[in-house]
């Protein structure tokens, strides 16, 4: 079973993301609200897949992917945002993103997100 570490500054959008996660046998390891936590806990933590949002408060999802990536090179990261602009799809996937979903999502959308990457 692979363990997710999921990032999300808004609370509803973490328990979905957990819940869609659960329901295909993906152990949620930790949650955080944003992106200086999220650097704490993936060392703490070590989870095999981690689901990024971009906009946060403290540190933002980019500054997060590329602080994970300095720790661990082999990171997978999927970047999970409103801001679907391509220039933030663009750099996520420069800072070291395997993929970048566009919320709102599809159930279907997550899990093959993280599939390819697992």
């Amino acid at each position: 079973m692979n363990s997710v570490l999921i990032v999300d500054d808004a609370s509803f959008m973490r328990l979905n993301l957990k819940q869609i996660l659960e329901e295909d046998e993906y152990e949620i390891v930790g949650e955080a609200e944003n992106g200086r936590e999220a650097v704490e806990k993936y060392q703490n933590l070590e989870p095999d897949i981690v689901t990024m949002d971009i906009t946060m408060p403290e540190m933002d999802g980019l500054e997060a992917i590329k602080a994970i990536k300095d720790i661990d090179p082999g990171a997978n990261i999927v970047v999970v945002s409103a801001m679907g602009q391509q220039k933030m799809v663009i750099e996520a996937i420069e800072a070291g993103a395997e993929d970048f979903i566009v919320k709102p999502f599809k159930d279907e959308r997550v899990i093959e997100a993280l599939k390819k990457v697992d």
